[in-house]
């Protein structure tokens, strides 16, 4: 399977790496002959810097959350093994 994704550089598994809300903020654009509204851009900038703020924020978050579940499920899974027992305590 080769790799879609052209847009910017890798981290170790193997996903493009998460541009920061600072990153979206100071980005700078080369000049062009007929341009455009530099206060539409910064404003632009300033939305994607926060709904990037947010979805990193709801991230970290979820990751919290999944943790706790699993760190639960083994406590309840390790509780369960210890309170059954085999069914009977024959040859088989």
């Amino acid at each position: 399977m080769t790799d879609a994704y052209l847009g910017g550089p890798f981290h170790g598994a193997g996903l493009p790496a998460r541009l920061t809300a600072h990153e979206a903020r100071i980005r700078v654009f080369d000049p062009c002959r007929r341009g455009v509204d530099p206060d539409q851009v910064r404003e632009f900038q300033a939305l994607v810097a926060d709904e990037l703020s947010d979805l990193h924020g709801w991230i970290r978050l979820l990751g919290e959350e999944n943790g706790r579940l699993r760190r639960a499920l083994r406590d309840w899974q390790t509780m369960h093994a210890r309170e059954c027992r085999p069914p009977n305590q024959g040859h088989w």
